[in-house]
């Protein structure tokens, strides 16, 4: 086993808000990197769910005030398309962390889900570029590569685009439900 790590700051909030909903489950750091940061088990070690957590740091405030007014945080993320692909995660967390307003927020979803969403707004390349958007009217978006024109309609809240949107996922902490049972 080689020295032991620590973990980034989206690793840890994962890891405490599922401690905070779900007293029954284990949280696990792996010793080694496996593109598994946190793996949870119910009580009694029967039943496993893994995670690789994706943090950003809010892009909000460089944002134009007009967007600011509606918007909670906004991460952009680089992922390597073929990580993506053969993800050994159950789910990725992509956590967004609002500084100005003070809020955490998931995307909880599974990486086969996430790249099904994104084929068709991301382009080709080996590098995926990702920016998700959450207003606060708890809706989230994929905003990448979006005209300024649709931007304000995410804003506004007049946005619709069923490939984009992904607030199904947002803060759907009910999928790590069935490991405090």
């Amino acid at each position: 086993m080689r020295p032991f790590f620590t973990v980034h700051a989206g690793e840890y909030l994962v890891g405490s808000e599922i401690e905070r909903q779900f007293k029954q489950v284990n949280v696990w750091v792996p010793s080694r990197d496996t593109g598994i940061d946190l793996l949870m088990s119910n009580r009694k070690n029967r039943r496993t769910v893994s995670v690789q957590v994706k943090f950003s740091k809010d892009f909000l405030p460089h944002m134009k005030p007009e967007l600011q007014k509606s918007l909670r945080a906004c991460g952009w993320w680089t992922i390597n398309r073929d990580k993506l692909q053969t993800s050994p995660a159950d789910y990725w967390v992509f956590v967004l962390l609002g500084f100005e307003r003070h809020t955490t927020d998931f995307v909880i979803i599974r990486p086969s889900e996430f790249w099904k969403r994104h084929q068709a707004s991301l382009g080709a390349g080996k590098i995926i570029q990702s920016y998700l958007w959450v207003t606060k009217d708890d809706r989230c978006w994929e905003a990448r590569g979006l005209p300024v024109t649709d931007q304000q309609r995410i804003a506004d809240g007049r946005f619709r685009d069923s490939s984009r949107d992904l607030t199904r996922w947002l803060n759907a902490w009910a999928v790590f439900k069935k490991l405090s049972t």
